[in-house]
């Protein structure tokens, strides 16, 4: 099995609300702002081939379904689809995907799954023979928004998942489309049912799996997010996000699994450290993943 760290379109949001509570003093170290307060974002997804035989794409970063008037609001740079580029660079297809799986359904991570933005044109699915792997937390969250999100959902995407015929809604650790070789965890604290996905890795130690990939999703955008404490003005309840990330890092760092990051500009993936003080970090940071082996 190869991986395949894959660059969606990239997105400015203000660094006050990515960094939650810390002051700028401290987080403008980690990610300069422009002279609008914006930082810089990826929007990436990881791509797993041949995974339990199957090609499997975790997440769609942002896309380019936006009308110009939203794609300048929530500050999308690119107005192509630029994970598109990225699969035909890779040597696929959005055709050639046979499972997504979605760690929630805010835009910024499910609206690649529509075809680009066309003036009069409904919105459409791409990824006509992939199964669609979504939480049921996450499922019951887009179909009913709380007032403090609902501007992060796609209203017309719940509808066109489930007209595909090919949605999987899923509440345990593994789902139909791929077995065991995929283990997901869940979360609460950034939005209900966020489901982080593990490939599982090729060691078993006590009957536990070592040396796998898990996608971090909004739990930890990135590198500066690892720091228990940091966390985002977008998340829920930051209380229970701080503990459950924890919780996670402690499992990752125990049994050698890996973090890949959606949105880090400049990291896909790194190995979860902890310092004498029992502070969390990274080391071995892989800016880009081209055809790597799960256990390169």
């Amino acid at each position: 099995m190869k991986l395949w760290s894959l660059l969606g379109n990239s997105q400015k949001l203000d660094g006050g609300a990515m960094f939650g509570n810390a002051p700028r003093a401290v987080w403008e170290k980690w990610s300069p702002p422009d002279a609008q307060n914006r930082i810089v974002l990826a929007c990436r997804a990881l791509l797993a081939s041949p995974l339990n035989g199957k090609a499997v794409l975790f997440e769609t970063g942002i896309g380019a379904f936006f009308e110009p008037k939203l794609r300048e609001r929530y500050g999308v740079v690119e107005e192509r689809h630029v994970l598109l580029d990225s699969l035909a660079a890779a040597g696929f297809s959005h055709e050639d995907i046979d499972v997504v799986v979605l760690s929630h359904l805010h835009f910024d991570h499910a609206g690649g799954l529509l075809a680009p933005w066309r003036e009069g044109a409904a919105p459409s699915l791409l990824f006509p023979n992939a199964t669609f792997v979504v939480s049921r937390g996450c499922w019951e969250r887009a179909l009913a928004p709380h007032p403090r999100d609902r501007a992060s959902f796609i209203p017309e995407l719940p509808g066109l998942l489930e007209a595909s015929g090919r949605l999987e809604i899923v509440d345990g650790a593994h789902c139909a489309a791929l077995g065991d070789s995929v283990r997901f965890h869940y979360s609460d604290g950034h939005t209900p049912g966020l489901m982080l996905a593990e490939i599982v890795g090729p060691e078993s130690i006590d009957g536990e799996a070592h040396g796998g990939v898990v996608f971090c999703a909004d739990l930890i955008p990135g590198r500066p997010w690892v720091h228990v404490p940091i966390t985002m003005g977008y998340d829920r309840n930051p209380e229970l996000l701080i503990d459950e990330k924890r919780a996670f890092l402690d499992d990752k760092l125990s049994r050698g699994v890996h973090l890949f990051f959606t949105h880090d500009p400049d990291c896909a993936l790194a190995r979860v450290v902890r310092d004498d003080k029992g502070r969390y970090g990274t080391d071995h940071e892989v800016p880009a993943l081209q055809a790597r082996a799960l256990h390169a």
